[in-house]
């Protein structure tokens, strides 16, 4: 392992730690070396690396598994993140901590700011919740990203799955009536890799820290999504299935994803001069990438 990264990222191989591991002075870690259920490794890690920046890409994403696990989505999501946040205050790491647009209901009917309150109807939201102010609480100078939808050409995600799905079936049926800002993986890594720049330049500062909402620019639903990516792996030779929208009542799930969970990232641009662009381009440039992985 290199000891003294710039910047450690927590997540292993899951797809914002893959699309950062490209920038440099990153290193990964993951399980089993660094594991949210083995509380002691978190403390190993940190006391084998002193990094200028965290990034805390772990959690418990499967959602629909923590309607039956909660206990172990809240070790991922909120105790785990917690004791990472305390190990990062003792040494003076600033942290960033990712979370997302599953806090809300869904329910508000415009984009959400970070000021909004939280209203999760999912355990997997309960947790990430309650682990934003846990790791606050634990180290003051984090900055919390929230995100939402994050795809990329890796690692399974909906996009992947759909342009997989294109070249086996010959009709798919999404969910068009739930909206939301699908992020790039890669967008959210520079958006990232930003705010360390900004911070190295500066020194760290009160205002940088606390909540912010980090997504792809431009909202759609997840039919809209799953047919622009349909349709651009097609341009690169992958088959044209039939698109068909269905309703969330048509596809029931364990868990409730909220139906409009936009996020407004103006803080952000504002705070860092930075946010993921609009998602249409990186749509595209994955799904390409995705056929190309096919072949």
């Amino acid at each position: 392992m290199l000891h003294n990264p710039s910047i450690l990222v927590t997540g292993g191989h899951g797809q914002l730690a893959t699309a950062l591991a490209g920038h440099e002075g990153v290193m990964r870690v993951g399980r089993p070396d660094f594991d949210f259920d083995r509380p002691g490794t978190i403390d190993q890690v940190m006391a084998e690396n002193t990094p200028e920046f965290v990034v805390n890409a772990a959690a418990w994403t499967a959602v629909d598994a923590a309607e039956t696990d909660a206990e172990g989505a809240a070790r991922a999501n909120h105790a785990g993140p917690a004791r990472l946040a305390a190990a990062c205050r003792a040494r003076g790491i600033p942290l960033i901590h990712i979370s997302t647009d599953y806090v809300f209901s869904g329910d508000k009917g415009s984009p959400y700011m970070e000021t909004d309150p939280v209203d999760p109807r999912s355990v997997y939201g309960s947790t990430k919740a309650a682990g934003e102010q846990a790791v606050l609480a634990a180290q003051p100078d984090s900055i919390i990203l929230r995100t939402a939808w994050v795809y990329s050409p890796y690692n399974r995600n909906f996009v992947r799955t759909m342009v997989e799905a294109a070249a086996r079936r010959p009709t798919l049926r999404v969910v068009s009536d739930q909206i939301g800002n699908p992020t790039s993986a890669d967008a959210l890594a520079q958006t990232i890799m930003h705010i360390i720049r900004q911070i190295r330049e500066t020194g760290w500062k009160s205002d940088y820290a606390g909540i912010y909402h980090a997504a792809g620019q431009g909202a759609t639903s997840w039919y809209d999504l799953a047919c622009a990516a349909v349709a651009a792996a097609a341009r690169h030779g992958n088959p044209q299935p039939v698109m068909e929208p269905i309703t969330t009542a048509d596809w029931p799930t364990p868990a409730r994803r909220p139906a409009d969970a936009r996020l407004d990232c103006t803080r952000l641009q504002k705070t860092f001069g930075h946010a993921p662009g609009p998602w249409q381009p990186e749509v595209e440039r994955v799904a390409e990438l995705i056929v190309s992985q096919q072949g």
